[in-house]
């Protein structure tokens, strides 16, 4: 088995994939115009419409999530949190040094779900 992707499901595709465009600083592939995704190393990060899972009857509904962390290792915590600009009811944690390390800050997404930027101590 090999991993393939995390898919988050949301009525605002377009501001997703707008919002993760800046944090990747990469384009989305967009294979549908109900579906885009971010390919890199390790991992994809997928963005649906709720279009295409209506087949299962409200099992996935967005904009709902707090357990879930959307995590990218970044060169520079707190050159890409400036670059995002977010809003301040959207900041979680400002970029802060954890006590294991990590410089980390939290953001949230267009739909509230939690994004964690992050750089280890060896990769900055």
């Amino acid at each position: 088995m090999s991993f393939a992707s995390i898919r988050i499901v949301t009525d605002d595709l377009d501001g997703l994939v707008s919002f993760y465009e800046r944090v990747t600083g990469q384009q989305a592939e967009r294979p549908a115009p109900v579906f885009a995704q971010f390919s890199g190393p390790g991992a994809t990060l997928a963005i649906a419409s709720t279009a295409t899972v209506t087949m299962l009857g409200g099992a996935l509904t967005p904009a709902t999530n707090r357990s879930v962390f959307v995590e990218f290792e970044v060169d520079d915590v707190d050159g890409t949190f400036a670059e995002l600009e977010p809003a301040r009811e959207d900041v979680v944690l400002e970029p802060t040094t954890m006590p294991w390390g990590n410089r980390s800050a939290l953001v949230r997404d267009p739909d509230g779900n939690v994004v964690n930027l992050f750089s280890t101590p060896t990769s900055h």
